[in-house]
């Protein structure tokens, strides 16, 4: 079975190679405000990117291993409260498996304490659940379960991860993304109505609150990346972001992300800047990440949003 679901995965990942260069002809820019602040607590998300464009109903977002991650000898994934003043606890979550094949499961948690209800219903053929503030999705690999991703329903936040890289048995999670018309109800947030999840095309069809809806497929999942397709069915209401990046930045040394690089429509390169200084602008395609290990979740991926189009 193993070595059937690891070919499964090769041609999973197959488009993603083919569109390399395709995708650099007709691309659409986006502009994309930074909102980072400076932060003293690592357990705050500080960094915040938003993308607008009232044209874009295509986009692709992945998570790439870092640059780093053979060098890694010791991760390090506690929390860190150390500067923070904020009430934290810790303990395990009811958890349901609501969907399951011999490849994939999907299971659900849910949190007393989480700040928004978990009231958004979840659809996957005849069966309907709520309650969930948490979902995760786990995928069968080297003969275990890996958790590759988890949604929020209740706000909206996507996390995802690649397959673990050559011989490690665990990489972190680090940045956290939204999908959809990107709102202020406290914080950023996307307002879901439902989702329904289609397991032979491994793909959610979000239906905002705000009316319209996104399908989002899990298009290639291997040990360098994991990719998402976001198709959208059409433009954001009120100019509102389609889409927006949040993650922490305490130094360079404790960090989920300290730099951001770029490219521009008809570019001969490679923009680059520290997060807290970068001033937003029009991209083509935008990577946020580390170019140096920090001390808390190094293994956690690179983030990469690109193939933005009409």
């Amino acid at each position: 079975m193993r070595l059937n679901f690891a070919f499964a995965l090769c041609l999973l990942a197959a488009p993603a190679l083919a569109e390399g260069a395709a995708g650099l002809v007709n691309e659409t820019a986006v502009a994309v405000a930074n909102r980072s602040t400076p932060e003293l607590c690592a357990e705050r998300d500080n960094v915040a990117l938003e993308f607008v464009s009232p044209e874009v109903r295509h986009m692709e977002v992945q998570a790439t291993h870092p640059a780093y991650v053979g060098m890694i000898g010791h991760d390090r994934w506690a929390p860190d409260f150390s500067a923070c003043n904020m009430p934290h606890g810790e303990g395990a979550l009811p958890r349901k498996t609501f969907y399951e094949s011999p490849t994939l499961w999907l299971t659900g948690l849910t949190d007393p304490a989480f700040w928004r209800p978990g009231t958004v219903p979840i659809k996957v053929g005849d069966r309907v659940e709520t309650g969930f503030n948490y979902i995760q999705v786990w995928m069968l690999y080297r003969e275990r379960a890996e958790e590759v991703l988890v949604l929020y329903p209740s706000d909206g936040y996507w996390r995802i991860r690649p397959l673990p890289f050559g011989e490690m048995r665990w990489t972190a999670y680090g940045s956290s993304f939204l999908i959809g018309p990107v709102e202020v109800q406290d914080r950023p947030i996307v307002a879901l109505k439902d989702i329904v999840f289609d397991p032979d095309k491994r793909a959610f069809t979000l239906n905002f609150a705000r009316g319209g809806s996104a399908v989002v497929t899990l298009k290639a999942v291997d040990q360098d990346h994991i990719a998402l397709d976001v198709s959208y069915s059409g433009a954001m209401p009120n100019n509102l972001p389609f889409a927006a990046m949040r993650s922490m930045y305490v130094s360079d040394a404790n960090a989920d992300v300290s730099s951001v690089a770029w490219r521009v429509k008809n570019g001969d390169g490679w923009g680059q800047a520290p997060i807290l200084s970068w001033k937003g602008g029009d991209v083509t395609e935008l990577w946020a990440g580390r170019a140096i290990p920090s001390r808390h979740n190094q293994s956690a991926p690179d983030m990469i949003f690109s193939h933005f189009r009409p």
